[in-house]
């Protein structure tokens, strides 16, 4: 890790990134005008469009290689959704099929794979419990599994803390300024896959690949949530700790839909088709492609931009999370 990144962190456990990004990342976008009808994904098509990204990505001949070559069959990966939104708006079940049926196919054990999100019950709501039974995959929310005491982010802001929170009443305590991160990251999943919508999110621009991991893993977070400046500092610095960005295998844009306002509320009379699948390394510039790409639909509709907050997505590249300037990505696109 560089001096800058190091001075950003601060922490001993914060070493996500110490041999740095790499100079020019790849991303890769997957495109078919038909994946969606009345906002409704086609899974076939879907499906093709994963493959044909990972391939891309990995270079390999053949989807069941494609995939050894991002985790391995001993592996326990936690695909990342964000699912608040509900399955219009956030992360479509479709896509993380498409994702579950990559995995299945390259031979790791059913087992072996856990859809999640901060809370199971959201999970449930937005379709991914349908979706775990007809494959015998599991779903687990963070904060039901608990939270990991040795495991934490230490700010000085105070946050008050709520049922579920790791110190929540402990000791009569009902505030607090550590994060715990969930046992399901320190003591089950080796590797994980972010699989995020294409959605707008007030203060940090995009409900991204590095707001839904970080905001997902830990308690204590909704202290962060009431400026901008807070998230700036929080979601970098949380994401980049070992228990989170070590693992993180690959990031996954669900770009099928673009929401351009409403956040977590399913707003589809703000929404675009763009039926599009990116995939990368590099969480940063899927991020910033995303806020650019919002923007895009705002002034294609004589709206206002968006808030974009280019301080958490510099201090993310200072962190050497990845890049926050995608003109030096390689971009492919694969129709």
């Amino acid at each position: 890790m560089g001096l800058a990144a190091a001075a950003l962190c601060g922490r001993g456990d914060c070493l996500a990134g110490a041999a740095g990004p790499p100079a020019q990342p790849r991303v890769v976008m997957a495109e078919d005008p038909h994946a969606t009808s009345a906002f409704e994904p086609d899974n076939a098509i879907v499906q093709d469009m994963v493959n044909r990204a990972v391939l891309k990505l990995t270079g390999k001949e053949d989807v069941v290689q494609a995939w050894r070559a991002i985790v391995s069959t001993q592996d326990v990966v936690g695909l990342k959704v964000f699912c608040a939104p509900g399955p219009a708006s956030g992360t479509r079940p479709a896509v993380v099929g498409a994702v579950v049926r990559g995995l299945l196919a390259a031979g790791l054990p059913s087992h072996n794979i856990v859809i999640w999100d901060k809370q199971l019950a959201d999970l449930r709501a937005a379709g991914f419990d349908d979706l775990a039974q007809r494959y015998d995959v599991r779903l687990a929310g963070s904060a039901n599994r608990g939270y990991d005491e040795k495991t934490f982010y230490d700010k000085e802001l105070i946050g008050e803390l709520v049922s579920g929170d790791f110190e929540f009443d402990k000791y009569g305590t009902k505030t607090g300024r550590k994060s715990y991160v969930s046992k399901l990251l320190t003591d089950e999943l080796t590797n994980i896959i972010t699989i995020t919508p294409l959605l707008n999110h007030n203060l940090a621009g995009a409900t991204g690949n590095l707001y839904s991991l970080a905001g997902g893993s830990v308690d204590n977070f909704v202290r962060f949530e009431s400026q901008a400046e807070r998230l700036a500092e929080a979601v970098p610095e949380i994401y980049a700790m070992r228990a989170l960005s070590d693992h993180v295998a690959l990031c996954i844009t669900d770009a099928l839909i673009g929401q351009y306002e409403g956040e977590t509320t399913s707003s589809l009379h703000y929404a675009t088709a763009l039926n599009q699948i990116w995939i990368s390394k590099d969480p940063v510039a899927l991020d910033v492609l995303a806020i650019q790409e919002l923007d895009r639909e705002r002034a294609a509709r004589k709206m206002g931009a968006g808030k974009p907050n280019a301080e958490l997505y510099h201090n993310a590249w200072m962190l050497e999370l990845g890049v926050d300037d995608p003109a030096r990505a390689q971009i492919d696109l694969v129709k």
